[in-house]
Formats: C-alpha cells, structure tokens, sequence
C-alpha cells in the first residue's frame, strides 16, 4: 500500500480555500472547552492541595478559589460548562459523521511517518481542515481522557450513588488517582498543544476568525 508524505499533506484546492477552515459551533465549542479546562485544572489543584495525598503541593499562586470551598465551587461550576459544552460536541461530530471523517483512521505505519516528520520539524500544515495522523491521535485521546475525567470526577462528588463506577474505578481512593493522572494527560496535551500552536500561529488565526 502507498503512504503519503507527511510533508505533503491535504493540499487545499482553490474550491477549498473558500470553505471556512472552522465552522461556528466549533470555535465556540473549542473556547468554551479551553476556558472550562483553565478554571478545572487550577481550582482542581487547590482542591489537590487540601490533601495532597501525592506527597508535594502545586505552588498556590497558579491555583484558583483561595480557599478548599471556594475552589470546589469554581470547580463544580466549571464541571457543568464541560459536560454540557462535551455532550454538544460529541453529539454534533456523531450526528453529521464528522467524527469519523476527521479522526479516523488512524493507521499505524502513517502515523509513525508522521511522528518522525513531527520531531524533525518538517510536519506539513498545508491545510487546517484536515488532520494528520498524530492530530488525529492526540483529539481522540484527549476525548478519552475528558470522558475518563468525567466518570472519575462523578465518584468523587457522589460516591454513594455511583457504587458500580466506583468499584470499576478502584474505590473512592482508585477514583481520585485515575482523575488527578487524567487531569495531568489533559495537561500534557494543553502544552504540546499550544507549542505547535506556536510553531504554527496561523492554526491560531484559523480558530478565532473561522478562515
């Protein structure tokens, strides 16, 4: 089977430069989504702290509530703004098949061409619209992983009515680890993120205006 270079990915026709590279609803899914994740993972940390059953602290100044009850409120309140924003999302790329479209497949040989290309610098942006298979990678992870956050962080706040997913999850104490290592993916992926955001500005300019 012949592979693509990952240097000459999806070049736009003049057909397609026309086409808003993102529609409406996902740049304000994508900003709803950003804003929500800043105010969970930095009250999430103060509520971390209370106990810090990890065995450090994260500096208070990068923390958001002030205080145990005032992070949980920003928390919680954030909570709902993911949830309701991530339904919405799934919901539309299930419903019009853009989830399949643009996340799959992701097949294994391309995605290490792709990978190497990444690390060398040479990762072709030709067109935002569509992904390669690294990005695909990383939005199907980082999906998984805010549905993982979802489930863990449910048991945390109703323990006793969600038994089944509690013991599936390892107990309370299983619970509150999965969710703080799924928080630190979450993370992880924020960071590389907003580095080939930074190595690619335009991606950038493509997400605030549509075009």
């Amino acid at each position: 089977m012949k592979h693509s270079n990952p240097r000459q990915h999806d070049k736009p026709t003049g057909a397609d430069k026309s086409k808003p590279v993102h529609s409406a609803w996902l740049r304000c899914a994508h900003w709803l989504n950003a804003i929500a994740v800043v105010l969970l993972v930095t009250s999430g940390w103060r509520i971390y702290n209370a106990t810090g059953f990890l065995g450090f602290t994260i500096p208070r100044e990068i923390t958001l509530g002030g205080w145990l009850g005032g992070a949980l409120q920003w928390h919680f309140a954030a909570m709902w703004l993911l949830m309701a924003n991530g339904l919405l999302y799934l919901l539309i790329n299930l419903l019009s098949g853009r989830l399949r479209r643009q996340f799959f497949p992701i097949a294994p040989r391309q995605l290490l061409l792709d990978m190497g290309a990444a690390l060398r610098g040479k990762l072709s942006h030709a067109d935002p619209r569509h992904y390669n298979s690294v990005q695909r990678l990383a939005y199907v992870f980082v999906m998984l992983d805010s549905v993982l956050l979802v489930l863990s962080g449910l048991v945390l706040w109703k323990s006793v009515q969600f038994p089944l997913l509690r013991e599936l999850l390892g107990g309370y104490e299983g619970a509150r680890r999965v969710h703080f290592f799924a928080m630190a993916g979450l993370c992880a992926f924020v960071v590389v993120h907003v580095v080939m955001v930074a190595l690619v500005p335009r991606t950038l300019l493509a997400m605030l205006r549509g075009r």
